[in-house]
Formats: structure tokens, C-alpha cells, sequence
């Protein structure tokens, strides 16, 4: 009966408050839809911005040769290393970590025309599980490169989705036929468009593919540009770096400490880069919305500081018939909890109503900063920021009014 006497005690107190209950809890419903909004756009715009990068590959070793640096057994320094097709498949029985390897060869500039259109691409010749370590998917009624087009040494070709637009338009392009260079080429699968923010050649939607037994036979050449694998864990890479120049080191003569004697780039490095970018980007966005919370917190925390002046009487009444201090500062607590609560919910709607709103944002401004989601991620970090907020908001009203003298209180 006691509690329940309190209890309405407060919902008086608050009636002779109503504007400034009303302003705080208006406060605090701006500062929780702040940090959801706030969240949830960090959220769109870090698996945007993963997605973009993954699009390379994912968690890809690009490996290439280079220049020596350091003298060997008689070998000077500055001398080229040139890696070779089989080079892909001797590192692959040798390093049981490899989980996917696939060599590159690569040619600039040379012309592929269609009738009068005539376009310079960095034409690359690769294996049929090259797609699937660079993300590079068919679009439907298309494929990709095949164990038969490398048996036969076909001469098909797969196209990059912006240079089939600038070849074709509109009409369909697998079937037709393309010159490369001076050899006609049969277009068998187009890109699937993709969004891509890193890469090494060039975008993989400006690019065209051919088998690698084709390109090896139409230039006379087995050196390949580049060497691409992944790992069946990414913790795996740095033994398999360490592998790759101690096997390659032996069989081209240079010095297994000499990182410059190939070039080698692990994408998992930005991958790891942004994490922690977005970590602290979203902890940044967090603290912003945390301190337009707080404000509707100081405005709980004088509320309370009211009702505790204004209800010293009762609060020594219950002292005087058993409750103890933990009694008081429990119930304090709930009230400061009840305006929050109150102000959490109505934010929490309000933020939702807000993120929904941004899922219809033009697609070419989706594409750079990604959508917005309200994500579990977001409700729990703006429900743990509501309850610290609640705890501090609460401390000081319900520590003071559990200190009070029960004496003074009677008299009042």
C-alpha cells in the first residue's frame, strides 16, 4: 500500500509538471531516434562499402613478379621475375592451405570490334575457377569459361557488362560474334553488373575474358601477369605468403627474404582496414546521438530532483513505517525509468519511421553510402545507451532522496 500510495504520488507530481514532462520527454524520444537514425545509416553505408571491396574477391592473394633487390648466389639485383602458368599449380601441391588458385595472363589495349565500334580493353586469358575467386558471375542465358573451351582451346569470350553496353546497347550479346584483333570470337556469357571500389587491371565491367589455353596459344606466351588464390581461412595467408617466397625463391633464384622480388597483394588488408574504420566510425555516431540523449537526460534527473523536494513528507513517512533506503532508491529508479521508457519507445518508433523512409533514396545515392537498415545491432546499441542514460539520469534524485534525514523529513 505503501509503494502504491507512492506510486500516485508521482503521477501528481508529474501532472503539475506536464510541460516540463512533456519537453523532456520529447527530448529524450529525439535523442533515441538520433542515435537509431545515426546507427543504421553507419550500418548501410559499412556493408556497402564491404560489398564494394569484396566484389575484388573474396579474401584474394594477388601475387605477381617484380624486381630483386638483393645479389643471389652470383645474381645481381634489378633482375625481372617472371611467373608462368604452372607456377599456379605447382603452389597450389605444394601449399595445402591453398584453397583456390588461378593464373592471369593479361594483354592492354588490344581491339575487340563489333561491325563499326571499335573498343581497347585489358583482355585477360583465365582458368574456368577464375569466376569464382573474382566474383565474376554470368548474367542469365549467358556462362562462363569451361573445361571445354580449355581443352579445345575455344575461341569464346566473356564480356565485362559495361563493354557489352558499349559494343551491343541493348541487343543480345551471347551468341554474337567480335573481333579480337583480327580473330573473330564468340560471345558466350556477359557480367553480371556489380559494384566494385578496388581492383588491379581495371573494373572487372570494362574487361573481357578468353581461356587461358587460347590465350596461351593466340600469343605464343605461357608467362602469366598475375597468380590469384584464397585460403580456406584467412589466418592461413600470412604462412602462405611465406611459402610462396620460399617455393618461387628456389625455383627462380633469388633471395627467399626479398619481398620485392614479388609483388603481392593481400586484399584482406582492407577488409581488416574498414572493420576497424566502422567500428570507430559507428562508436563516433553513437557518442553524437549519446550526447543529444543526455540532454533529455538532465531534464529526467531535474524532474526527480523536484519530486524528491516536493515529497520529502512522504518519503520520511515511509521511512518512519519500515522502508528501507534500498526501498527508495528502487523506486526512484523505476519512476526516472518510466519517463525514459516512455521517450525510448516513441523514439524507437520514430527512428524506425525515419530509417524506412531512407530505403526509398535514389539508387545512384544507395550505391555510394548503401541502406539504411534498423538492424538488431542498432536496437541493442540504442537500448544499452537508453539504460546508461537511465542509470545516470537516476543516480543522483535516488541517492539524495534515500539520504534524507527522517527526522527533517517529518517536519517538513
Amino acid at each position: 500500500m505503501a509503494f502504491l500510495s507512492f506510486f500516485t504520488e508521482f503521477i501528481r507530481d508529474i501532472r503539475q509538471q506536464k510541460l516540463r514532462t512533456f519537453l523532456t520527454i520529447i527530448g529524450i524520444m529525439w535523442g533515441t531516434a538520433t542515435i537509431i537514425v545515426l546507427v543504421s545509416v553507419s550500418i548501410g553505408i559499412r556493408e556497402q562499402i564491404m560489398l564494394n571491396v569484396t566484389e575484388i574477391g573474396d579474401d584474394i592473394v594477388i601475387l605477381s613478379g617484380s624486381q630483386t633487390s638483393r645479389a643471389y648466389e652470383g645474381l645481381g639485383i634489378g633482375r625481372w621475375i617472371r611467373l608462368h602458368e604452372d607456377d599456379a599449380l605447382f603452389l597450389k601441391e605444394n601449399i595445402p592451405e591453398i584453397r583456390n588458385i588461378s593464373p592471369e595472363y593479361l594483354r592492354r589495349g588490344v581491339p575487340i570490334r563489333r561491325n563499326d565500334i571499335t573498343i581497347r580493353v585489358h583482355l585477360g586469358g583465365v582458368i574456368p575457377s577464375y569466376y569464382e575467386l573474382r566474383n565474376i558471375y554470368p548474367q542469365e542465358g549467358g556462362r562462363w569459361i569451361n573445361d571445354l573451351d580449355m581443352l579445345e582451346r575455344k575461341r569464346v569470350i566473356f564480356l565485362g557488362d559495361e563493354l557489352k553496353w558499349l559494343l551491343f546497347g541493348n541487343q543480345n550479346a551471347v551468341g554474337e560474334v567480335v573481333m579480337v584483333g583480327g580473330t573473330p570470337f564468340t560471345v558466350v556469357g556477359v557480367m553480371q553488373p556489380k559494384s566494385q571500389s578496388h581492383w588491379y587491371v581495371a573494373q572487372d565491367e570494362e574487361r573481357a575474358f578468353i581461356p587461358s589455353s587460347t590465350f596461351s596459344t593466340m600469343y605464343g606466351t605461357d608467362r602469366v601477369r598475375y597468380i590469384i588464390y584464397n585460403s580456406y581461412h584467412h589466418r592461413y595467408l600470412s604462412d602462405i605468403e611465406s611459402n610462396v617466397f620460399r617455393l618461387l625463391s628456389r625455383k627462380y633464384k633469388f633471395h627467399s627474404e626479398d619481398r620485392n622480388a614479388l609483388w603481392l597483394w593481400d586484399t584482406t588488408d582492407i577488409i581488416r582496414f574498414y572493420s576497424n574504420f566502422f567500428i570507430a566510425f559507428t562508436i563516433f555516431l553513437g557518442f553524437i546521438g549519446t550526447l543529444t540523449l543526455s540532454v533529455g537526460g538532465i531534464g529526467v534527473a531535474n524532474i526527480m530532483l523536484v519530486v524528491v523536494q516536493e515529497r520529502r513528507h512522504d518519503i520520511g513517512v515511509m521511512r518512519a513505517v519500515g522502508a528501507r533506503r534500498g526501498d527508495i532508491t528502487r523506486q526512484f529508479f523505476i519512476e526516472t525509468f518510466m519517463i525514459l521508457g516512455a521517450g525510448g519507445v516513441l523514439g524507437f518508433a520514430a527512428g524506425w519511421l525515419v530509417v524506412s523512409g531512407l530505403q526509398f533514396l535514389p539508387q545512384n545515392i544507395t550505391d555510394a553510402i548503401g541502406v539504411p537498415s534498423f538492424t538488431s545491432e542498432a536496437g541493442l546499441i540504442t537500448f544499452i545507451v537508453l539504460l546508461l542514460t537511465g542509470l545516470a539520469a537516476g543516480m543522483m534524485p535516488a541517492r539524495k532522496a534515500a539520504r534524507l534525514n527522517v527526522v527533517e523529513c517529518l517536519r517538513s
